[in-house]
């Protein structure tokens, strides 16, 4: 589809597909109803063909992106432009999200197949949106569906041109401190399933980056590696050695300082270039050169392939 300069995101909600005060008491009976909603005011559109592919994702990936806002989406293959629908609830639907209170806006975002870059930016749009609770609160309270559409064409609802890194990146990403030990980092890599841990100091600056292979080349001397004949360490010697010291020892001591940065407002297609001419894992995203987040390989893959 072709995408104008100037979207907002009431171009993308119809009056019709606002449901003002839902009485669902689950999130199944809510995504259902708004589901019902968009295909009964969408020729050709199916509620069954939409509950099954956002179900889908539902399941992997809850879609409960802040404190009292959902965004249940899918990439749907019969349909030519991005769908937004709205329900709000008085008391809150559980999503059974840990850490997550009842959610009181739920949007559900249908986009077609062949659009990331819009998918994307709407999702960003609608974080920026929603990222105070008061909003979404003021947005609960609404009794009407023409209050509801003033939310969405207020002022500061324009779509960005491009996506930017920013947008996609993950703010609260594992962090060690540099003064933290290599036993906490072993335990938390072990722990976490992530690869890399961003180190900070005392203030929240960067520092560096400790990650799976600095453990096991910190454990095993490069000599070693050159060695044809290893059976002097057949019982993982060295290994045994740093585990005794481990509590001891501090990550400064062998973090790497050497790290792929990108600021937050380069286009997102950077991260793209940058992981490919790079060869990483992960990219460091920065904000007037204060750490703001990372993107691994992995979130961008699944962020524009998939979610």
């Amino acid at each position: 589809m072709t995408e104008r300069e100037d979207m907002q995101l009431y171009h993308f909600l119809a009056p019709g597909n606002i449901i003002c005060h839902s009485r669902a008491t689950d999130s199944d009976a809510l995504i259902t109803e708004l589901a019902e909603r968009v295909a009964y005011n969408t020729a050709g559109l199916d509620s069954k063909i939409i509950l099954e592919a956002v179900k889908a994702r539902e399941e992997v990936l809850p879609t409960v992106i802040t404190d009292g806002l959902a965004v249940p989406h899918a990439r749907i293959g019969n349909i030519d432009t991005l769908i937004l629908a709205v329900a709000t609830s008085k008391d809150g639907v559980d999503f059974h999200v840990a850490g997550m209170g009842p959610v009181k806006v739920a949007v559900l975002m249908l986009s077609p197949l062949d659009s990331p870059a819009l998918h994307l930016k709407l999702l960003a749009a609608l974080a920026r949106k929603f990222s105070k609770k008061e909003t979404i609160d003021t947005a609960s309270r609404m009794s009407n569906v023409d209050e509801i559409m003033s939310v969405f064409c207020c002022e500061n609802n324009e779509i960005p041109r491009f996506l930017r890194a920013g947008d996609l990146m993950d703010s609260s990403p594992v962090t060690l401190l540099e003064s933290d030990t290599l036993h906490t980092a072993i335990e938390k890599l072990a722990t976490t399933g992530v690869s890399e841990i961003i180190l900070l100091d005392e203030e929240g600056d960067l520092r560096g980056v400790v990650s799976q292979s600095d453990i096991l080349r910190f454990s095993l001397p490069e000599h070693l590696l050159w060695m044809d004949d290893l059976s002097s360490i057949y019982n993982f010697q060295p290994f045994a050695e740093i585990l005794r010291e481990d509590e001891e020892t501090k990550l400064a001591d062998f973090m790497r300082e050497d790290m792929v940065k990108v600021d937050a407002e380069v286009p997102a297609i950077q991260l793209a270039k940058e992981f490919l001419m790079q060869k990483v894992d992960q990219i460091v995203v920065t904000r007037n050169g204060k750490f703001a987040g990372t993107v691994t390989l992995e979130s961008f893959n699944r962020k524009v392939f998939w979610e």
